[in-house]
């Protein structure tokens, strides 16, 4: 089931014999077992449009116990745990019923039904895009588009409106929202950060031609401060001031911005806004700048202690929020040394910093670039990300780590309760050879996959991520196989699939994933018994030049699925049937008269909301719809 952007509601009860829950039946058979009984029925759900349910029961009886959710007395694949999380809701999903049917060898008992209710939020859209590809497992779907729909996506009824005029280029992804009150008028507004240094909100539904009003723009430039130079990289360049992706929390009413900015000839600032959504204004007593130290004797150290220099980093994945807590991650000005791998923890409140991580405290490099995609979260709070060429320890501890506490050129899962801190890992065998040669995973970005169960009914809990080798990685996020110098200890592995390195990140929809390597076409990898197809199902005519493709995918629910992808090379929107990537609905060089065309930009995904796509350029926003 899709990972989405806001987390799921959970109830469910857990009571306890002598502390006023239930007390165990007798059996009345003589000691045999005990027929299934239901301490906790489950409840009924109430949801906004786009967001996951989850239904939850307690049950007892002698073990082992199975279960089966029913959704209006159908038996739902898949769904055979305690608690069932719905897809992503749409607004005729209200009125649905919900049950679970538990059984054991003594026979079976069949909860309550429990109803679910969608809203419908508010303003004209009801569907909020507030975080990169769309939700923290990072799945690239936004399963309650209407509007567009493989019918009316070609170049007759379908192309660009026009643009929104910005300052610098967009290598954030833009970001939506419904029905924010701006001078006393509910508006969908688009957010648009750019490497100036600047914030935009856009009226997203005024767009006609070049435009260049704005609902409010504000500068994180300081007094006296431009934005950064390209510290002589030209990976972001000319000037660096927001390259990742911002997130917005509807509750603080505030989007979260990472800036750097530079004063003078050398000095240099990284620092956390948090802008009110309706006018700008810094809120919380931000901006907060960014310092920090750990323990270690790496690069950069000093007095036994790493030390961030902000002007050897920047903020290249996008943001993301868990709760109350945004988490950054730090990526190099190219190779440029000294640099290490830093991870940082930060209130939503009052931007204090929490806690931070370094990967390699005792080595150098690691950064995290994902191309500029973002780490990935999964309910319980646990981030994921690939990392950069960078020292890895080979001598191992006890417990599988490396004994020196680098860990770069790994697959990461994070633990964040309690603070930040390495709960798992994956490196390949050869990880010191691929590193010396540059040949990193950080270079692609991973996603998680909805829970789905393998061949014996075990349910599995996967990732998958590609780097600059080739080759899909499919880790299991409960065993992420750590390090084996003989062999790779991962839970499935695809070679010779992917015609590049990838410097993307997959998308994923209705048991597929996207994958779109340098040089290589758009390809769909299914997923079934737990496994990615080692073959994919189908791919595009086009081949996508460097740094490949970020798929994105609109839909209605299970229907009318649209896989979009950005040519980077020569700037070309494609739109694909998501059942079939041979079948190209659209692309933006088919129309007459250059009348689609818009300037390129590295790394750009396309943000479909409310029947328009939303493309970032070196000095817009170019904005796609159905056309009058």
């Amino acid at each position: 089931m899709p990972f989405l952007c806001s987390i799921a509601v959970v109830l469910l009860a857990f009571s306890f014999a002598g502390c006023g829950g239930y007390s165990s039946p007798a059996s009345g058979n003589g000691g045999g077992p005990v027929a299934p009984y239901i301490n906790t029925q489950p409840a009924g759900q109430t949801v906004n449009v786009g967001q996951a349910a989850t239904f939850g029961v307690v049950a007892a009886g002698t073990p082992p116990l199975t279960y089966q959710w029913q959704k209006n007395g159908a038996d739902i694949t898949g769904a055979t745990s305690a608690s069932y999380t719905t897809p992503a809701t749409i607004i005729a999903d209200t009125g649905e019923m919900f049950r679970v049917v538990v059984s054991n060898s003594a026979g079976n008992a069949t909860s309550n039904s429990a109803s679910l209710t969608v809203n419908p939020g508010t303003g004209n859209s009801s569907v909020d895009v507030i975080t990169y590809h769309y939700d923290n497992g990072r799945t690239g779907q936004n399963l309650n588009e209407t509007t567009l729909t493989p019918a009316n996506v070609n170049s007759t009824q379908f192309g660009k409106k026009g643009e929104f005029s910005v300052d610098g280029r967009v290598d954030a992804q833009p970001l939506y929202l419904s029905g924010v009150t701006i001078g006393a008028v509910k508006k969908n507004v688009l957010y648009v950060a750019t490497e100036h240094g600047t914030v935009y909100a856009f009226d997203a539904d005024s767009v006609s031609g070049t435009t260049s009003s704005f609902l409010w723009k504000v500068t994180m430039l300081g007094s006296g401060e431009t934005p950064s130079d390209d510290r002589g990289c030209s990976q972001v360049s000319p000037e660096i001031g927001i390259t990742a992706t911002p997130v917005i929390d509807r509750t603080r009413n505030a989007i979260y911005v990472m800036a750097m900015s530079k004063y003078g000839a050398g000095n240099y600032f990284q620092r956390l806004h948090a802008l009110d959504l309706s006018t700008g204004a810094e809120l919380f007593g931000g901006p907060q700048t960014i310092t920090a130290t750990y323990p270690g004797t790496g690069d950069n150290s000093s007095g036994g202690n790493v030390v961030f220099d902000p002007k050897q980093y920047k903020e290249r994945p996008g943001l993301l929020q868990i709760n109350g807590t945004i988490y950054t991650t730090w990526s190099s000005h190219c190779d440029f040394r000294p640099y290490t791998s830093w991870v940082m923890a930060f209130s939503a409140d009052t931007l204090a910093r929490t806690s931070v991580l370094n990967l390699v405290p005792n080595g150098s490099e690691g950064g995290i670039w994902m191309a500029g995609t973002a780490p990935s979260a999964d309910v319980a709070g646990n981030i994921y990300f690939l990392e950069g060429n960078g020292d890895f320890d080979t001598t191992l501890n006890a417990q599988g780590f490396p004994a020196n506490g680098n860990c770069g050129n790994c697959f990461v899962k994070l633990s964040a309760s309690g603070g930040l801190a390495l709960a798992d890992y994956f490196t390949p065998h050869n990880t010191v050879s691929e590193s010396n040669a540059d040949q990193d995973l950080g270079s692609g970005g991973a996603i998680l996959l909805p829970d789905v169960q393998d061949a014996g009914g075990v349910t599995k809990h996967l990732a998958v991520g590609a780097g600059k080798d080739s080759i899909i990685y499919v880790a299991n996020r409960d065993s992420m196989g750590k390090f084996n110098a003989s062999t790779d200890q991962i839970y499935q592995e695809i070679s010779g699939q992917l015609g590049g390195g990838v410097f993307s990140m997959p998308a994923y929809f209705n048991n597929t994933v996207y994958y779109g390597a340098v040089g290589d076409a758009l390809k769909a990898f299914p997923v079934a018994s737990a496994k990615l197809a080692a073959v994919p199902s189908s791919q595009s005519t086009h081949h996508f030049g460097y740094p490949g493709t970020t798929p994105s995918v609109s839909a209605n629910g299970t229907s009318n699925g649209i896989v979009w992808a950005i040519e980077n090379s020569g700037a070309v929107l494609f739109a694909y049937d998501a059942t079939d990537l041979t079948k190209e609905l659209y692309d933006s060089n088919q129309a007459a008269n250059s009348r689609d065309h818009f300037s390129g930009n590295k790394f750009i995904t396309p943000m479909v909301v409310n029947g328009k796509v939303y493309v970032g350029t070196q000095t817009s926003v170019a904005v796609f719809g159905l056309l009058p």
